[in-house]
C-alpha cells in the first residue's frame, strides 16, 4: 500500500476545487488504498484556509461548510495523524537553520520525515511527499524525500 503525506496545499485540493484536485482526489480515494499521512496541525490550516476563502468569497459559503464537514468526517477515519511533541519541535527546528521554511512548513516537513523513518524502520517502502509548495518541495528533496506537486497535474 503506497504510502503519502499531504501538506495542507496538496490535501486542500481535495475539498476545493482548483488545479490538481482531480489528481488529489484519485490518490486519496478509499478504492486506492493509499495510506494517507499529514500532520495534526493540518486541521487547523485547513479549516483556517476555508474561513478565509468563505470570508474573500472565492469559495462560496455553502461549499465552505460542506468542505470542512467532509474534511472532519475524513479526518476520523482516513488520515493517519502526525502529533507534534519535543522530537518533533527538535527535528522542525533543525530544518529552520537549514531552509528557509515558514514555521509550519517546518513542522510539515519534519512530521514526514518522521513518519518515512518509521515506515523505513517497518521496512515499508518509503512515503511521497506531496505539496503545491514549490519551497517546500526543495526542502523535502533536500532531505531525501520523494516528492509530487499536484498542481503539475490539470
Amino acid at each position: 500500500m503506497p504510502a503519502y503525506y499531504l501538506d495542507t496545499s496538496a490535501l486542500g485540493k481535495r475539498y476545493v476545487e482548483e488545479a490538481g484536485s482531480v489528481w488529489i482526489r484519485g490518490i486519496t480515494a478509499s478504492s486506492a488504498e493509499n495510506s494517507l499521512l499529514t500532520a495534526r496541525i493540518t486541521m487547523v490550516e485547513l479549516y483556517s484556509a476555508l474561513a478565509r476563502r468563505k470570508r474573500e468569497g472565492s469559495v462560496p459559503t455553502d461549499a465552505c461548510e460542506k468542505a470542512a464537514q467532509a474534511f472532519t468526517a475524513h479526518s476520523i477515519n482516513e488520515y493517519r495523524f502526525i502529533e507534534l511533541d519535543i522530537n518533533l519541535v527538535a527535528l522542525a527546528r533543525s530544518l529552520l537553520d537549514k531552509h528557509p521554511l515558514r514555521a509550519y512548513d517546518a513542522v510539515q516537513l519534519a512530521s514526514a520525515l518522521a513518519a518515512n523513518q518509521a515506515l523505513i524502520r517497518h521496512k515499508l517502502p518509503p512515503l511521497v511527499f506531496l505539496s503545491a509548495d514549490d519551497r517546500l518541495l526543495q526542502a523535502a528533496m533536500v532531505e531525501g524525500l520523494a516528492v509530487d506537486n499536484p498542481n503539475i497535474y490539470p
